[in-house]
């Protein structure tokens, strides 16, 4: 391989320099040129595996000829005609997001062309259906940086600095993280069981009242926060209050869902139905697509209370309705086996390497937390670049997360073999910055 960048490379990079938004952050200097399944190539013909998927975007691998086939198909008949009218896709995609929403009650879907879309849409409903404008929220959750959404994400500091004030009525609480616990548990109790009762006996009782709150917005496994796996008895728990003062569960599955955990949405791990689920990034394989699906009795607001241009764009349904059909026919599945495999061979390197404190995850949304020391999991951050840097070097594409996690994220359709060749990468790396 080349020295990174190339020569194409680093010339692209200046010109991005001179007139692309300083606020991007970048985390390697990889200027893509295509890319096919988990396999991507720069500019100046350097071969990388791909561990990130474009932020757990590219779902069905790069380019899968399927949704490359729809998009083509879709092309040729027209691009656009906005959510005034009507057509297929659209449709075709509202009922197959139907048929797989996490609920028994029949849902209705509003498209939208991002993550942070599809959460401000269901900050709308909530308030819209319950009367209320009040909000619970998680330190450590990210639900994008638009000014809603943004007044939820509790990830980093400076997705807020400089932007305030923000929208109001958001109170944040601890996300029961059972590998760095904030609260003190009860005797017998599990620890999600903790943060809920925290909720209940603190926020309602002195900083919100429960009749106020209009819904709780959560990942069910934290993404930008970590890759933060919640014990098993948090939602339930969380259902249980919902249920009990008529607060709406908010499951933001812009990341975890989409068959990335061996399910459809990450919720369904815990047993438990949400009443609003928001999806975006493996919706449509890299196509910017998103949505808001409700239960069918939630989504009352009528004509004209809430849109968008672009909502329903058929090239994005099209891609999207591809995507859903490759997930279902075997990728998915994919994700769980190969899921448990990559776990079972990430216990097995955490065991050699100090740094290497917590390997955690559902199927193929796993992260490895690195610390200073693995009795008082103090956090590594600079360790952490450190071996993204050096995975990169060698041919690895990775992402971190939280303080201290790298991310692995890759397409859903990744074989084992390429797992075998990732994670042999990512221990020279490991191995490499210890010894450092």
């Amino acid at each position: 391989m080349s020295k990174f960048p190339g020569s194409k490379g680093r010339a692209l990079i200046e010109r991005d320099a001179s007139v692309v938004s300083t606020s991007y952050p970048r985390a390697h200097p990889f200027v893509m040129d295509h890319g096919k399944g988990c396999e991507i190539w720069d500019v100046d013909g350097n071969r990388f595996l791909d561990f990130a998927a474009g932020i757990a975007v590219a779902s069905t691998g790069h380019a899968h000829p399927r949704v490359v086939k729809a998009i083509q198909a879709q092309a040729e008949k027209f691009l656009h005609i906005s959510s005034d009218f009507y057509h297929e896709e659209w449709i075709k995609l509202s009922e197959k997001l139907n048929a797989i929403a996490p609920f028994e009650e029949e849902a209705r879907v509003f498209m939208t062309n991002s993550g942070t879309e599809s959460v401000e849409a269901a900050i709308k409903l909530a308030r819209y259906h319950t009367g209320r404008s009040g909000f619970i929220g998680f330190l450590g959750g990210f639900h994008g940086r638009t000014m809603g959404s943004l007044a939820f994400t509790a990830s980093k500091p400076k997705y807020k600095r400089g932007f305030g004030p923000l929208m109001d009525g958001v109170v944040h609480v601890p996300f029961p993280d059972p590998y760095r616990p904030l609260l003190v548990q009860a005797e017998g109790e599990d620890y999600g069981e903790t943060v809920v009762r925290y909720i209940e006996e603190q926020i309602m009782q002195k900083v919100m009242p429960a009749e106020e709150i209009a819904g709780i917005l959560v990942e069910p496994i934290q993404g930008e926060g970590g890759y933060v796996v919640p014990p098993a008895g948090f939602f339930p728990a969380l259902r249980k209050i919902c249920d009990k003062y008529g607060i709406l569960l908010i499951a933001d599955e812009v990341q975890a869902g989409m068959g990335r955990t061996g399910k459809w949405w990450s919720i369904e791990n815990f047993g438990v139905e949400p009443d609003i689920i928001t999806s975006a990034k493996g919706l449509a394989s890299g196509v910017p697509l998103g949505a808001m699906i409700a239960r069918k009795s939630v989504m009352t607001w009528p004509p004209g209370t809430h849109g968008n241009t672009y909502g329903g764009n058929p090239l994005a349904c099209a891609a999207a309705n591809a995507t859903i059909d490759l997930i279902q026919e075997g990728f998915m599945a994919n994700a769980a086996e190969v899921g448990t495999y990559t776990l079972d061979a990430l216990a097995e390197i955490a065991a050699r390497h100090p740094s290497i404190g917590d390997v955690r995850g559902i199927g193929l949304m796993i992260g490895i937390d690195f610390v200073k020391d693995k009795a008082t999991h103090e956090k590594n951050g600079a360790l952490r670049d450190r071996v993204s840097n050096l995975a990169f070097e060698r041919g690895l594409i990775t992402l971190g997360c939280g303080d201290s996690v790298i991310r692995v994220s890759p397409p859903l359709n990744i074989t084992k073999a390429e797992i075998d060749e990732g994670l042999k990468i990512f221990e020279e790396a490991v191995t490499e910055a210890e010894k450092e």
